[in-house]
């Protein structure tokens, strides 16, 4: 299955299975009254809205690069992530708000029970969708479905704090631990939300590789380096599950245009191969070495020349047989 279908399926999967805990959620905090349960269901509606529009933006990303975006249209990815964080920190900000005026005003939870059931069930099914999330975000490297698998993450946790509350209430009868475990809840996504904008933002403005990738880059460069004189001026971005590179190849100056762009397209397959989505130009550029030792000395040509010699060394005694 191509990296394309994957991503396409997962987000597809996202958007259902926020959808069904987001009714779960919403009937049991309206019937019980639990602000718990209902800032959780807020939460999902958000997630709905975020798995929503991780779909669009991936099949977006997924389209060939045209006319009007010649480098593609990986960005779509980046733009999803930054509209996520943007509503997330408006949850994250209603639900404080909401939380604050029933702590000062009062509210009574009425069936704690069915919060607590409701809130197991988003744990298991939070946990289970984020793990498949950020499987396929690793296997196809795409930021949006990271992100998704970070919302969904955060489910995971703050349910978790949210029907441990709830049970504390039970035990205990301190209504006033449901809002204010609300609010935690609420701030901890504020938080997140900055974190994912902070990873967005990056992307926006070009910034490099994580080091990671760039160490693997440089560690394929130095493979190739016995067939070239020299590597410089590497660049680096990345545009949503894209990421672009650009380098200059110094190579003997002796050599044949021919052979160099051989080289040139061996290194690209290699990186292609090994560093998925990149897209990586290289511009050759003639060694102009005021000390050049020649081309029979050249360190570059040396590995090429034996080569070239046991051909023609071959070549002769087949001819002599």
């Amino acid at each position: 299955m191509s990296n394309s279908l994957k991503k396409i399926r997962a987000a597809r999967l996202s958007v259902v299975t926020a959808s069904l805990l987001t009714l779960i959620k919403l009937v049991t905090g309206i019937t019980t009254g639990s602000m718990a349960v209902l800032a959780s269901a807020v939460d999902s509606v958000l997630d709905i809205l975020m798995s929503s529009i991780n779909f669009y933006a991936i099949k977006k990303a997924e389209e060939p690069a045209d006319e009007c975006h010649p480098f593609g249209h990986g960005k779509y990815e980046t733009l999803a992530t930054l509209i996520q964080a943007f509503v997330i920190a408006i949850s994250g900000s209603w639900i404080i708000f909401e939380a604050a005026r029933r702590l000062i005003q009062g509210s009574e939870l009425r069936s704690i029970e069915g919060g607590v059931v409701v809130l197991v069930i988003s744990i298991f099914a939070s946990f289970a969708i984020s793990r498949y999330l950020r499987m396929i975000a690793k296997q196809t490297d795409s930021s949006a479905l990271e992100a998704d698998s970070l919302h969904f993450s955060m489910d995971v946790y703050t349910n978790a704090a949210l029907a441990g509350g709830l049970l504390i209430i039970q035990f205990t009868g301190l209504t006033h631990i449901d809002p204010i475990l609300s609010i935690l809840v609420g701030g901890y996504i504020i938080v997140e939300a900055f974190k994912l904008v902070r990873h967005g933002m990056r992307d926006v403005l070009d910034a490099e590789l994580p080091p990671a990738v760039l160490d693997n880059v440089n560690r394929l460069l130095d493979d190739f380096r016995e067939n070239l004189v020299d590597y410089r001026n590497l660049r680096t971005r990345r545009a949503g599950s894209q990421k672009f590179m650009d380098l200059e190849m110094i190579v003997c100056r002796h050599m044949s245009l021919e052979d160099a762009h051989e080289i040139a397209d061996e290194l690209e397959n290699k990186i292609k191969a090994e560093i998925t989505g990149s897209d990586i130009t290289i511009h050759l550029e003639p060694c102009m070495r005021g000390d050049c030792p020649g081309k029979e000395n050249c360190s570059s040509e040396k590995m090429r020349m034996p080569n070239e010699d046991d051909d023609t060394n071959n070549q002769k005694t087949d001819t002599k047989q």
